[in-house]
């Protein structure tokens, strides 16, 4: 079968680290190729070399049998490389068909010929089953819908090898089913897909081949009919992984949590949270699922004290803690583990044994008047890492220099660490391997299990399938639905992900 692409001993060194150490990754023609790997393990950073956004140190590409040296983006798009990015890169208030032509406009000297390029947007979308009004306006679009944009946007430049990163991380169930559907027509057609992604289950649903990447080098190239989730987590971080959450039924006991009527508003002043009403008890995980940017994210920092309400009441052991500050709060007994462990989580710039005494490095025993006790902040951290396994287990390392995933323990562990009453926590294992979101789930149950009150904020619908007691889906800002995991279909929770209220969806009068 023909070599799409070829990639031969390729080497990418950055300061302190070999993204790339002589990987060799071959794609056919016509297939669907994943490539899996845990935060780190150099994937983006191999692509990023095929899509000439990077140079390798060392090495040779060829595609379709020749070689190349990209200098650049534009050069991988003449020789027939497309590349969805994660995060879209489209103009909003242009419509579909004037982004899908954006920098590859064409027509007689100074003038653009926009009808005929609509109609060639128009004849692709049928052809490759992309429904999409071309004269809509992005911003009116659902992010699915976008998503069928940039994939129009890479074939209308000719791509013949498209590579599609992380490309379900934003959608609904039913989106997601949209999005296989076009890459087996496009299969069909004959182009050869480079799909990018940490979903076992996804990889294993449409790929033909996997290649496997760990630490810069590619552990295992597998064909799909012979391999398994567990083998392919294996090789992604050197160890057996436990797939299923162990976890018995939950006892949950009085309310900690209350909020009533809460409106919030976001950086743009405009209503993010409108009117939401739930409770959490202690000895549950209540989880809100629904797609990025439905007003999750103003909601937590509106809980945690990040943001002001604009009305409405938050109870936390029965006491109004609406206005409180974050301090207060965690004075309280409330712990919180961000979206954003960088920006929120912790001081990158402090050494490990720092971060883990945040919120607390004014109190004793860790501080003593103005003073620090280093004595007992070291031993603590060095009591805390061991507890929470994070590597290396070496307390004045800084913070920016732990993989994603011992950053994340790092949190955690200081989180845990202070008895919370209620844990309020935001997409626990983004950017994380198997085996660190192994680590935090089954933290998570044991917090359960202890009494603890959990709100869990998560994108990931089967992180939440499998942990939560209780399950919110906003959207828009609202609440379409509370259901319990075992009395709900994933049908079910794409639709209230989608705007369909629960009532509607099961056909009853709200």
């Amino acid at each position: 079968m023909e070599k799409a692409v070829e990639m031969i001993q390729i080497v990418k060194r950055f300061p302190q680290v070999v993204a790339n150490d002589h990987v060799d990754l071959t794609v056919l023609k016509g297939e669907i190729h994943a490539i899996v790997g845990e935060n780190g393990a150099g994937k983006t950073t191999l692509m990023n070399q095929l899509y000439g956004l990077l140079r390798p140190d060392s090495g040779e590409i060829r595609i379709f049998g020749k070689k190349v040296n990209f200098r650049g983006p534009r050069d991988a798009i003449l020789m027939g490389i497309g590349m969805v990015h994660q995060h879209f890169m489209l103009v909003n208030n242009l419509t579909v068909a004037e982004n899908v032509v954006l920098g590859s406009e064409t027509g007689v000297g100074p003038l653009f010929d926009l009808k005929r390029a609509r109609k060639k947007v128009l004849e692709l979308s049928k052809l490759y089953g992309l429904h999409v009004d071309v004269d809509a306006k992005i911003e009116d679009l659902p992010v699915g819908t976008q998503q069928r944009v940039e994939i129009l946007k890479v074939l209308y430049r000719g791509a013949e090898i498209l590579i599609l990163d992380e490309p379900t991380a934003v959608l609904t169930p039913q989106e997601t089913e949209e999005l296989f559907e076009t890459m087996f027509k496009l299969k069909d057609t004959g182009k050869t897909i480079i799909f990018i992604s940490h979903k076992l289950n996804e990889v294993m649903r449409v790929s033909d081949r996997i290649t496997v990447m760990r630490q810069g080098k590619v552990t295992g190239v597998l064909k799909k009919n012979e391999t398994d989730p567990r083998q392919i987590a294996r090789l992604m971080v050197g160890r057996d992984v436990v797939f299923t959450v162990e976890k018995t039924p939950a006892r949950p006991d009085g309310v900690v949590l209350k909020v009533e009527d809460l409106h919030v508003k976001d950086y743009r002043n405009l209503e993010a949270v409108k009117g939401v009403s739930f409770e959490v008890r202690a000895g549950e995980i209540y989880a809100i699922a629904g797609v990025a940017g439905n007003g999750q994210t103003e909601l937590v920092e509106a809980l945690t004290g990040l943001r002001k309400p604009v009305s409405g009441k938050v109870y936390f052991l029965g006491k109004d803690i609406t206005h409180a500050t974050p301090r207060e709060l965690r004075e309280m007994g409330m712990g919180h583990i961000p979206e954003d462990r960088h920006k929120y989580g912790l001081i990158l710039q402090f050494p490990a044994y720092y971060n883990v005494i945040l919120g607390r490095h004014y109190r004793p025993p860790f501080a003593n008047g103005e003073f620090l006790s280093h004595s007992k902040i070291l031993n603590f951290a060095e009591e805390l890492l061991n507890r929470f396994d994070v590597r290396p287990n070496n307390v004045r390392m800084l913070g920016a220099n732990f993989s994603g995933g011992n950053q994340q323990k790092l949190v955690i562990a200081r989180e845990v660490g202070l008895e919370p009453k209620l844990m309020v926590i935001s997409q626990p294992t983004r950017g994380l391997d198997v085996g660190a979101t192994e680590f935090v789930h089954r933290t998570l149950i044991q917090l359960r299990d202890s009494g603890v009150a959990i709100l869990l904020v998560s994108m990931e619908l089967d992180e939440v399938l499998s942990l939560a007691d209780r399950i919110a889906v906003m959207y828009n800002g609202q609440i379409m639905g509370e259901v319990e995991p075992n009395a709900v279909s994933i049908e079910e929770i794409g639709l209230m992900m989608a705007g369909h209220r629960l009532e509607e969806i099961r056909g009853r009068v709200a």
